[in-house]
Order: C-alpha cells, then sequence, then structure tokens
C-alpha cells in the first residue's frame, strides 16, 4: 500500500483505527474453542465487525508464535481475510545482523517463501542502518521502527542523552536518511503523547503507529491534537478494548461498538485539524 493509498483511507474511513489482532485462546469466548481453528473464526469476526471502520489491523506476533505451528496457520488465514483496502502490519519487533534480518523480511513480505506478503513489519532499531535495510530492500513494503514506547523500562534507552538529543530522537534523524515518509513509519506509544511535538518537528511527514490508547491508559485526544498531519500522519492502535469487550456470544457486536466509539472521535479531530 502506497502513502496516498493509506491517506486516501483515511478520508474515506474518516479514522485511523489500526485493531490490534492480540489473540488469547485464553481470553475468547469458550465457546470458540469448539471450532477447527478458534483463533482464526476469532479474528474473522474481529474483522467483520471493524472493517468499517479501522484503516490497519495488526496481528502481535507473538500470540500466534507461542501456538507453534498452529498459530502460524492462523497467522496466514487472518492475513489473507484482511481487506485489501486495509493496511497490515506484522508486529513482530525483528532486527538482527544483515543476513538474518535478510529471512526475516522474506518470512513477512514473501508469499512464495512463508505464505506471507504483509504491508509492513515492526522492527527494533539497536543494531543499526545494516540490520534494517534488508526490510526496505522489497519494493511497496514498510519498515515501522520503534522509537519511543509505552512500556516503564522504554526510558532506561530511549531517553538517554546523546549531546543535545535523547536517543530516540537520534534513531527518528538517522533512520530518514535510509528511507523517506512513503516506506518508514516509527512507533510512540500513546502515554508519550507529550513528545509528540517533538517528534512532528524531526519527522513531520512520517507516519506514526501509536499503540497504547484504551486499556493502556494513552490519550486519544492528546495524540490526534500533538500527532495529526494533512496526510492522516498516525495509525492509533487498539486492541483489547476492541477484542476483548465481551466474553459472550456478543463479542463481534461489543467490538463493532467499541470501534465505532473511536472512529467517531478520531471523525471529529481530523475536522478539527481541516479547520486549522
Amino acid at each position: 500500500m502506497t502513502y496516498s493509498e493509506l491517506s486516501e483511507q483515511i478520508v474515506q474511513k474518516q479514522s485511523y483505527l489500526c485493531v490490534g489482532l492480540d489473540t488469547d485462546p485464553r481470553k475468547i469466548p469458550k465457546y470458540l474453542l469448539t471450532e477447527p481453528d478458534p483463533v482464526f473464526t476469532f479474528n474473522k469476526a474481529i474483522i467483520d465487525a471493524t472493517a468499517e471502520f479501522a484503516v490497519a489491523y495488526k496481528p502481535n506476533i507473538a500470540f500466534y508464535e507461542a501456538q507453534g505451528p498452529r498459530g502460524w496457520e492462523s497467522l496466514q488465514k487472518t492475513l489473507d481475510y484482511i481487506p485489501d483496502a486495509c493496511f497490515s502490519i506484522a508486529d513482530a519487533k525483528r532486527g538482527d545482523i544483515g543476513n538474518t534480518s535478510d529471512l526475516y523480511a522474506r518470512t513477512f513480505f514473501d508469499a512464495e517463501a512463508a505464505g506471507l506478503s504483509f504491508d509492513s513489519i515492526t522492527v527494533a532499531p539497536y543494531m543499526g542502518h545494516d540490520s534494517v535495510m534488508p526490510f526496505l530492500a522489497y519494493d511497496g513494503k514498510w519498515v515501522i521502527l520503534l522509537a519511543l514506547t509505552s512500556n516503564v523500562g522504554s526510558a532506561d534507552f530511549q531517553r538517554q542523552s546523546i549531546g543535545e538529543q535523547e536517543l530516540f530522537e537520534k534513531v527518528i534523524e538517522t533512520a530518514q536518511t535510509w528511507a523517506g515518509p512513503d516506506r518508514l513509519m516509527f512507533v510512540v506509544g500513546a502515554t508519550q503523547a507529550d513528545e509528540l511535538s517533538r517528534i512532528r518537528e524531526i519527522a513531520p511527514d512520517n507516519f506514526l503507529l501509536v499503540p497504547g490508547v484504551g486499556a493502556q491508559g494513552g490519550s486519544l485526544e492528546d495524540v490526534s491534537r500533538r500527532g495529526l498531519t494533512a496526510a492522516g500522519g498516525l495509525l492509533v492502535n487498539a486492541s483489547r478494548s476492541i477484542l476483548y469487550a465481551s466474553d459472550g456470544t456478543d463479542f463481534a457486536d461489543k467490538a463493532r461498538h467499541e470501534a465505532k466509539i473511536l472512529q467517531r472521535e478520531m471523525a471529529q479531530y481530523l475536522a478539527d485539524y481541516q479547520k486549522k
């Protein structure tokens, strides 16, 4: 998916909602466990219920790897079911020496290799440019680089000073020499909204993937006021608040309701931005 296509989806749906498919078999409604593939059955219902309001879907790969071969099968079926108009994110947080990163990129981007062809993948930047470039070798695929995350331990390294900058700022600044905003996004946690103005000074045009709204306590309003751009510029992820809005037979209806609430709020912030 191109930069303009993603932006067009945001305008069309009046939404920058990304639904995180962090599907845990221990948390889905019990009656689904009798299905041949409970995880895919659950994901399919969630996608059907939220596709009107979401512009992206983000399976967290750990939830599928933890189930072994069955999990990879569920992942492939889920990816195949995500509508073509929606941006797909492999939340894998990979990053290793070049030849290993090349294999990770092949896993998630080359359908002929492992059956998967995501639009993008999350990547850890700690090992530098040669660990990231193999992912950028695939035309039309995106790298979403971890920059400033929501977890408590993010301060251990990401907030450390390097001269007049903090490390996360150096990551964002340096990475932009590797690819343009049409191929490169950054992860910025919703609980770090106070830093979004600084981030927008460094990366005014890049999309930002923002997890942490909802169950993790991040403010959609704060993120939107500081992070929106003319192209949209944000993919705000919600996982648990949508997936597990109910543990009963109405789980899909409740998920739709939660997604619709977020979309309506996003539509208002988009309208407010256009008035500036």
